[in-house]
């Protein structure tokens, strides 16, 4: 007798007819916006991109789930609420092209001035040519060397940058950096940086890593990108290095969030905004459906799970 199919609900059709040639899976289309009836039946619930929702709010009924398949790299407000045994996956690769480009894009805008040309170009205004900053032969640390931090260093490093990269702990180096260091050298290093790029995970030892202590170890004018967690940098800390004028930002990702509309933030000369969209692209939705297709098959053959973060 041939084993029962793996049942797996997916948030929409696509994800279903990405997964439609699988042998051996029974896909269900589930939002978990409202209780689905095969619920006691699912073992892999992948949850909607950019969704609200936490586990808590879904894991009434789902009494076979053996994983929940998340798509963002950040899990951190997933993890409460794991049913015992069940196991939570991220999408850890899904949006490293994504949010690398960002952090470029990011970095380029803010050193070659791109808000204010586009203010001058709203008032119809030409400004008098003078010497502006470039990104060539600036030094960059990169404070997170996972796999979105590589793939970030992998796009700096065409622009005659130098790159630092900064780990939990040092190790030796790859195809890209000489060494990765430790975060106990983050303080020397920073004072050494005309650009840092944030993209490390939320978790206890990252909160607020970026601190009054440490933006005060760059040099005057460097640029602060995050592209990781809001709370990861002290909003006080660098609202008060800005507004001086001595360091600016470039944030994809603020604590609060969304940033209230009266926040100081908005309107601090220097800071740059866009509202978490690093890994909202169209490339991440192939990369997505890739990854489920082999989080799929990997439960039917009865191999572990891909990208195992927390486990209930």
């Amino acid at each position: 007798m041939s084993a029962a199919p793996v049942v797996v609900s997916v948030p929409d059709e696509e994800y279903a007819a990405a997964l439609a040639d699988v042998d051996g899976v029974d896909v269900v289309v589930w939002d978990m916006e409202g209780p689905l009836e095969r619920g006691g039946e699912v073992r892999l619930a992948v949850m909607p991109y950019m969704t609200r929702l936490t586990v808590s709010d879904i894991r009434s009924g789902l009494d076979a789930l053996e994983v929940v398949q998340i798509q963002s790299a950040g899990f951190e407000g997933f993890v409460d609420g794991l049913p015992p045994g069940v196991a939570l996956c991220n999408a850890a690769g899904v949006h490293d092209a994504s949010t690398a480009e960002l952090a470029l894009t990011l970095t380029l805008a803010s050193i070659r001035e791109i808000p204010e040309f586009v203010a001058a170009q709203r008032d119809s205004h030409w400004p008098v040519l003078t010497l502006h900053r470039a990104l060539a032969d600036r030094r960059v640390l990169v404070l997170g060397y996972g796999n979105i931090g590589r793939a970030v260093v992998r796009r700096f490093l065409p622009f005659e940058v130098s790159v630092t990269a900064v780990a939990s702990r040092a190790r030796p180096g790859d195809d890209l950096v000489d060494t990765v260091h430790g975060i106990d050298e983050l303080p020397e290093l920073a004072a050494e940086a005309d650009v840092l790029v944030v993209i490390v995970p939320l978790t206890d030892a990252t909160r607020g890593v970026v601190d009054a202590a440490l933006l005060a170890r760059l040099p005057d004018g460097a640029l602060v990108v995050n592209v990781a967690r809001g709370p990861v940098v002290d909003t006080g800390d660098l609202l008060a290095e800005c507004a001086s004028g001595r360091l600016r930002a470039a944030l994809d990702v603020t604590d609060p969030e969304p940033l209230p509309e009266d926040h100081p933030l908005w309107s601090t000369p220097g800071v740059l905004i866009t509202p978490h969209v690093g890994g909202a692209t169209e490339a991440m939705r192939p990369r997505a459906l890739e990854l489920i297709r082999r989080q799929v098959v990997a439960m039917r053959d009865g191999e572990p799970p891909l990208n195992v973060v927390a486990t209930g």
